[in-house]
């Protein structure tokens, strides 16, 4: 994959309406599912107990946690496309997420983003992405929706 390189503003504009690309394939392993239940404290047996899970749910195997996946984003982004001269970015806001389907352990997801808008807020970008985590082998995404950044520009 290519990562595409943003300096500007206004560089960042010309890519209005277009997919940007797809990231390279993450495995979702037990060892982040458990390290992510500890940091978040939600330990609920569906993403530890892998005996339990491997019985007692449709999914055969532990599962990752919805946020954990959401969490992935700004990393995933950042394979698509890099924002250089750059202050920070800004996670700003999640307009819309719906979860498709349960990611299983090992399974590997990788990012597809379209940037849908750019605005300039007094040298601020805020741009719109539509963003799909795609599962390998799978026909359902984990989760679809609409994401905002928020780039400051150096000047």
């Amino acid at each position: 994959m290519s990562q595409l390189v943003i300096n500007t503003l206004e560089e960042l504009t010309k890519y209005e309406g277009t997919e940007m690309g797809v990231s390279d394939y993450h495995t979702i392993t037990q060892e982040q599912i458990t390290k992510f239940a500890d940091a978040t404290l939600d330990h609920q047996w569906i993403h530890l107990d892998a005996e339990r899970a491997k019985t007692e749910t449709p999914f055969g195997a532990t599962i990752a946690h919805g946020y954990l996946t959401v969490s992935l984003l700004p990393y995933l982004w950042s394979q698509i496309t890099s924002i250089q001269n750059l202050k920070m970015q800004v996670n700003y806001e999640i307009e819309s997420l719906r979860f498709n389907q349960a990611v299983t352990v090992d399974s590997c997801v990788r990012l597809r983003a379209k940037l849908l808008s750019v605005k300039n807020l007094r040298g601020i970008a805020k741009a719109r992405l539509e963003v799909t985590l795609e599962i390998e082998n799978s026909k359902k995404p984990a989760f679809a929706g609409i994401i905002t950044f928020l780039y400051h520009f150096n000047e």
